[in-house]
């Protein structure tokens, strides 16, 4: 373990959205000096940070300009080339480790890694053809999601088959791009969930309470905490989250979403190795965010409490729901977060509004 980073040293982001802006602004609350990789100029996240490198993720030239500049490298979405991050590591220390990247960047090693450290998740198997597809289709009652391995992100990449026991697949898998793809099972699930979760340089773990998540159109819509759900299943998402960050020998925060069975069993969805849209609600609260807690994590200081002091709900401001603004600052309890975004589009992550629901 190195000593931590003093006030005045820097750190880069490679991504420069919205949730590198609230990772920027939370590493200059500690005193750090922010620099950020990013192709697309005036990006958010470069509206507050010290400096933008503008150029490709996996561009050579800037990647050594960034490590020159830097003293440790993190990033904001999970599909930074891993030969990046790779690069980097040979100059400067990159949090998370490369392999975390490796891992969640195909569904496939994902689930794989998965149920290898005992973490149970839906049944999948591998689909290259059309072939592939039908036979997964019949093992699985006719029903179930064909997803790209890799890419695809708020419900993009992703096909739906329901009660198919006879064929029609015919050029299913040249639409997706003939690109690696997994079948997964359909879960009967009560509710989705997930869990916030960091590990220090110093291997100490700090874990967010759960959230229970609603989706709209393969978007998270709200996140509420605490969820529905029993101590017991709390508790088993809590030690997932501690297996996951020790087997990647982990470095940083991590959101890791759930299935919720009737049973109140886990199923893991999905694993992010960033921060997450679902834990937008610490940011109002807690008393350390989950933005403050990667910036401490990979600047070697210590993880701060991770508890929350109020019930709340996290609302995400989709396109034209921005327009919602002036009313939501009216309101007492409400907390509002835009993330510096010209324009309003469909889909659009344009902000978020956290509404405090009571006291603990």
């Amino acid at each position: 373990m190195s000593a931590p980073l003093s006030p005045g040293s820097t750190i880069g982001i490679i991504g420069g959205g919205q949730l590198g802006r609230m990772l920027a602004m939370a590493g200059a609350r500690l005193g750090y000096r922010i620099v950020v990789l990013e192709p697309q100029a005036d990006c958010p996240a470069a509206q507050v940070a010290n400096r933008q490198i503008i150029a490709a993720y996996d561009d050579p030239a800037a990647l050594d300009e960034l490590a020159r500049a830097c003293d440790v490298v993190t990033y904001e979405f999970e599909n930074v080339p891993v030969v990046a991050a790779q690069h980097l590591a040979k100059s400067v220390p990159v949090y998370p480790p490369a392999r975390a990247l490796e891992v969640s960047q195909d569904r496939l090693a994902e689930k794989t890694f998965l149920n290898g450290i005992g973490i149970q998740t839906a049944a999948f198997r591998p689909v290259e053809n059309d072939q592939d597809l039908a036979a997964g289709l019949a093992a699985f009652g006719g029903s179930g999601i064909l997803k790209t391995c890799r890419m695809g992100y708020d419900g993009k990449g992703q096909l739906v088959f329901r009660n198919m026991t006879t064929g029609g697949f015919d050029g299913t898998c040249a639409s997706l791009g003939n690109v690696p793809l997994i079948l997964e099972s359909f879960v009967a699930f009560e509710r989705e969930m997930s869990v916030i979760a960091a590990r220090g340089t110093n291997g100490s773990i700090s874990v967010y309470d759960p959230a229970e998540n609603v989706h709209r159109d393969g978007i998270l819509h709200t996140s509420t905490v605490p969820a529905a759900i029993s101590e017991q299943t709390a508790a088993a998402a809590r030690q997932a989250a501690h297996k996951i960050l020790s087997a990647l020998d982990y470095v940083g925060v991590i959101g890791i979403e759930f299935f919720v069975l009737a049973d109140g069993s886990l199923l893991a969805n999905e694993m992010a190795p960033r921060v997450h849209n679902s834990g937008h609600w610490t940011e109002a609260a807690c008393v350390i965010s989950q933005f403050e807690q990667h910036m401490r994590a990979v600047a070697g200081l210590p993880l701060g409490d991770a508890n929350r002091h109020s019930d709340c709900l996290m609302q995400n401001l989709i396109g034209d729901d921005v327009d919602q603004v002036p009313a939501l600052l009216s309101k007492p309890d409400v907390a509002v977060h835009l993330y510096g975004k010209a324009e309003a589009r469909p889909g659009r992550k344009m902000g978020h509004f956290t509404r405090i629901a009571g006291r603990n």
